[in-house]
């Protein structure tokens, strides 16, 4: 038997926030605020909305998935033959917040893409603490 599940490949990042879920919860679905430490967006935390996340070098088309305020936020990301899975969980931990971003749906032919968005996700963390701080 050919399993090819176990071939698919997630990039997750896991960081403590010293946040309080609500507030990196708006962080992660206002627009305005998604544009300052990810892409230019409009996104909506409604289930099933189409969305378009944009930069410089082209965009992503998702779709929200997922959506349960200050704990788990879901949407699918499509670009340049990749077709992924974001999810964001929020876990409160002490005085601040335990968040976890995999990226799920890597195929062993993008590598690329895989080592992109691990590289990639690291620096939008980065901007996202930034974004919390202020």
């Amino acid at each position: 038997m050919n399993d090819t599940a176990t071939e698919i490949r997630s990039v997750v990042v896991e960081r403590e926030i010293a946040f309080p879920p609500e507030k990196i919860w708006r962080a992660l679905t206002q627009p305005h605020l998604i544009a300052e430490w990810l892409m230019k967006n409009d996104f909506k935390p409604v289930p099933d909305h189409r969305f378009t996340l944009s930069a410089e070098w082209g965009s992503v088309d998702c779709r929200v998935l997922e959506v349960e305020p200050n704990r788990t936020l879901a949407y699918t990301w499509n670009a340049y033959g990749l077709e992924s899975t974001v999810t964001w969980t929020l876990t409160p931990a002490g005085a601040g917040t335990r968040l976890r971003m995999e990226q799920a749906g890597f195929r062993p032919d993008q590598e690329q893409a895989y080592q992109g968005a691990s590289f990639g996700w690291q620096r939008f963390l980065d901007n996202l603490q930034q974004v919390l701080a202020r």
